[in-house]
């Protein structure tokens, strides 16, 4: 009777049950390969191109920093990188607030109205701002019935903000909207049944709370402005170019991948550089709050 058991009975490896830790990581295995493949392969063949091309060496940064236009260039980036998201967060600080507090139906309409963009080509939605800023489009025509015109908004770097801020208004409203959405709103209540007014209960009380949505928005539309090419390709002008499109010029126009190189480096440099300063900055201010 126990060997016709000992038959039956499956073997003690086969039921104990798979290693829990190794579920995780097998999970993300494909994307880790996916992420080698197309990104890290050409960043480090970038970096590699910036100190051996055309010779070994640091020839690349020496020009980069010794022109006085490319300078110039790289600051024009960062400059409109932080205007577009200056203006993304007054203008998507609000709608997150409205889909909080909104009704079923509204917020289904609000989220879907955010959602729009994404179904819809970057392309396709650059090139209908192009239509919308010429000097004799819909926007002139707008502002000319209530005698605010006509202004040049193609072709500047007013028209490019106006259209980076559209496609990446998105990536704005969606981390406000997650962190405004657990926020309990009865702190509001309690702050006014402490005598605070309801303007400063919202900035004393909820502002602070939400912060953690505007780092995160912030640093989403700061670090994808950087980086943009099409939209200020088409809505800006040649003399107001941003440092992407000086890297297509060097090495689609030019072929000097190690100039191009050194400045994605560069570029990629400060955005880590300054990611790690929000990072300590961030950790100080809520050592603060929990203390």
């Amino acid at each position: 009777m126990a060997s016709t058991l000992q038959a039956v009975a499956p073997p003690a490896a086969a039921t104990q049950p798979a290693d829990p830790e190794r579920r995780p990581a097998l999970l993300v295995l494909p994307a880790l390969v996916a992420l080698a493949v197309f990104f890290l392969l050409p960043l480090i063949s970038m970096v590699i191109s910036a100190f051996t091309d055309p010779v070994p060496g640091l020839g690349n940064f020496t020009w980069f920093f010794s022109e006085t236009q490319n300078l110039r260039v790289l600051g024009r980036t960062f400059t409109t990188a932080l205007w577009v998201t200056v203006v993304a967060l007054v203008l998507s600080y609000p709608y997150a607030y409205a889909m909080t507090i909104a009704g079923t139906r509204a917020r289904a309409v609000l989220t879907l109205l955010v959602l729009v963009p994404f179904w819809t080509s970057l392309m396709v939605r650059t090139f209908a701002w192009v239509i919308l800023l010429q000097d004799t489009g819909v926007v002139n025509d707008l502002l000319g019935t209530i005698g605010l015109g006509p202004f040049s908004l193609i072709r500047t770097q007013t028209g490019v903000v106006i259209g980076m801020v559209q496609l990446l208004m998105p990536f704005m409203v969606l981390p406000l909207y997650a962190v405004m959405s657990g926020i309990d709103r009865r702190l509001l209540t309690a702050a006014g049944s402490m005598g605070a007014r309801p303007v400063k209960a919202f900035l004393d009380v909820y502002v602070p709370l939400s912060l953690p949505g505007v780092s995160a928005g912030c640093l989403t539309v700061f670090i994808s402005a950087l980086g943009f090419y099409v939209t200020p390709a088409l809505l800006g002008s040649p003399t107001d170019a941003l440092l992407s499109q000086q890297i297509f010029t060097q090495v689609n126009g030019l072929l000097k991948w190690g100039r191009g190189g050194a400045m994605g480096v560069v570029l990629l440099g400060l955005t880590l550089a300054m990611i790690a300063l929000l990072a300590v900055t961030l950790r100080r201010a809520g050592k603060k709050v929990t203390g």
